[in-house]
């Protein structure tokens, strides 16, 4: 969700509450306002009595104030939650930048999760793309087998699984950094 129309809306909704701010202080201390402004003076308020009170003896107020309310928190939950998730990535350029084409990423992810599983010792492998469409670097998560040499798990992985994903996509060979995970606490290793 990190994209330029993320970034105009989220560059609009500022903008609109640093203006809709900025005029209920500016006509709070006094200072002149447009006349068509919401806020018009010191003793202005937002919502009058009656405004205020006009719908509290409707059965039906308190419950849908409330669901809106709910709502709007858990879409502002999500879209933090999605600005705080690693960005991934979409699109991996293949071939010369002349005449190149674009691989979809979770393809590539999906593949290069398969041949790392194939190797002997490796139970299961998570595997996501990072960097840009030019220069990828994959983050493999690896949980291997108790019987498993994690230093032949990993030369087998960067000799084979990563090299040949390099070579497919035409940068040599793809960068990678692996987390074995075992019975233990999980091992970084570049």
């Amino acid at each position: 969700m990190r994209n330029p129309v993320n970034r105009v809306l989220l560059g609009l909704l500022g903008l609109a509450l640093v203006v809709l701010g900025g005029s209920a202080l500016a006509a709070g201390l006094g200072m002149p306002v447009p006349s068509w402004w919401p806020f018009s003076g010191r003793d202005d308020v937002l919502l009058s009595a009656a405004d205020r009170t006009r719908w509290r003896d409707e059965g039906w107020w308190w419950p849908v104030v409330i669901a809106a309310l709910a709502v709007a928190a858990l879409l502002a939950l999500w879209w933090l939650l999605a600005q705080l998730r690693g960005k991934r990535l979409g699109t991996v350029r293949v071939g010369d930048p002349a005449d190149s084409v674009l691989l979809r990423g979770r393809a590539l992810e999906r593949v290069l999760g398969e041949e790392v599983e194939a190797v002997p010792g490796v139970s299961r492998a998570a595997v996501s793309l990072k960097g840009s469409r030019t220069a990828p670097r994959a983050r493999i998560s690896l949980t291997v087998t108790p019987s498993a040499d994690p230093a032949g798990v990993v030369a087998e992985v960067t000799e084979t699984a990563l090299a040949r994903a390099g070579g497919s996509i035409g940068t040599g060979r793809l960068p990678g950094v692996l987390r074995l995970h075992g019975r233990g606490r999980g091992r970084r290793v570049q």
